[in-house]
C-alpha cells in the first residue's frame, strides 16, 4: 500500500501589528524568513509604518528629490523609491512559495488582483500594467509592490495608500518615474479607514493564495535581527 502524503499547511497566520517604525519590522521579517523551516506557516503581517522613504535595490537616489526631515533607508526588495507613512496599509506576505507552486511574477499578479478586488468592492476600477508592478487607478498609482524572494520564501510586499497624507509623495519620483501620480481610496470613498479595507485585503489575498487566514496570538514574532550581510 503507497504511503500518504502529508498534508501541507494551508494557514495563513495575520498578524496586526498596528503602527511601528519600519526598520524593526524589516528586520523581524528578515530574521523571519532566513529562520523558517519546511513546516514553518506562511505569514501576513499588516502594519502602518511611520515617516519613511524606502529605497529598493534598484533604487537611485536621483529619485530621492527632497525628503526633508524624513528618513530614506536602502532595502533589499526589488523596485525603486516609495514612501510609507499613516494611513497607508501595508501587508507583508512571508510565503514559502515553492510549497504554494508559485513565482514570483504569479505571486506578483496574485497581489495585484487581491487589490484590485477590493477596489472593485468600493466600485473602483483599477487595474494594473505592464512591466510596472502595482496598481493603478486612472494614471495614478494606488498601491505599490516591492518584493525578496530568499530561499523560496517571500517578503516584503505592497503598500496600499488607504486614507495618508500624499504629501511626501512630492519628495520623490514614486517608484522611479518621474512626474507620475499617485492617488488613496479616500479620494473616492469619503469617510475610509484602514481598519474597514483591512478585513478586505486579508480575505482578498488569503483567497489568491489559496490559504485559510487565522489570527496570531501575539503581534510579531520574537527573533533577533539578521546579520545585513545575510
Amino acid at each position: 500500500m503507497d504511503a500518504v502524503a502529508p498534508s501541507l499547511p494551508r494557514t495563513l497566520r495575520v498578524r496586526r501589528l498596528g503602527r511601528r517604525a519600519y526598520r524593526p519590522v524589516w528586520e523581524a521579517m528578515r530574521s523571519f524568513t532566513e529562520r523558517r523551516g519546511a513546516d514553518t506557516v506562511d505569514e501576513l503581517w499588516l502594519v502602518e509604518h511611520e515617516p519613511v522613504y524606502t529605497l529598493g535595490q534598484a533604487g537611485r537616489l536621483e529619485h530621492v528629490l527632497a525628503p526633508g526631515s524624513i528618513e530614506v533607508i536602502p532595502v533589499d526588495r526589488g523596485g525603486q523609491v516609495t514612501y510609507h507613512g499613516p494611513g497607508q496599509l501595508v501587508a507583508y506576505p512571508l510565503l514559502d512559495l515553492r510549497r504554494l507552486g508559485l513565482g514570483v511574477r504569479q505571486l506578483v499578479h496574485r497581489i495585484e488582483e487581491a487589490i484590485i478586488e477590493v477596489l472593485g468592492g468600493y466600485g473602483i476600477a483599477a487595474d494594473r500594467r505592464e512591466g510596472a508592478p502595482g496598481v493603478y487607478v486612472g494614471p495614478a498609482k494606488i498601491a505599490s509592490l516591492g518584493l525578496r524572494v530568499r530561499r523560496g520564501c517571500s517578503y516584503h510586499g505592497l503598500a496600499f495608500n488607504i486614507d495618508m497624507d500624499l504629501a511626501p509623495f512630492s519628495g520623490i519620483n514614486p517608484c522611479g518615474f518621474r512626474g507620475l501620480a499617485v492617488t488613496r481610496v479616500l479620494d473616492f470613498v469619503p469617510g475610509i479607514s484602514v481598519a474597514a479595507v483591512e478585513p478586505r485585503l486579508v480575505a482578498a489575498l488569503a483567497n489568491q493564495l489559496g490559504l485559510l487566514p487565522e489570527p496570531a496570538a501575539d503581534p510579531i514574532p520574537s527573533t533577533e535581527p539578521v546579520p545585513e550581510s545575510a
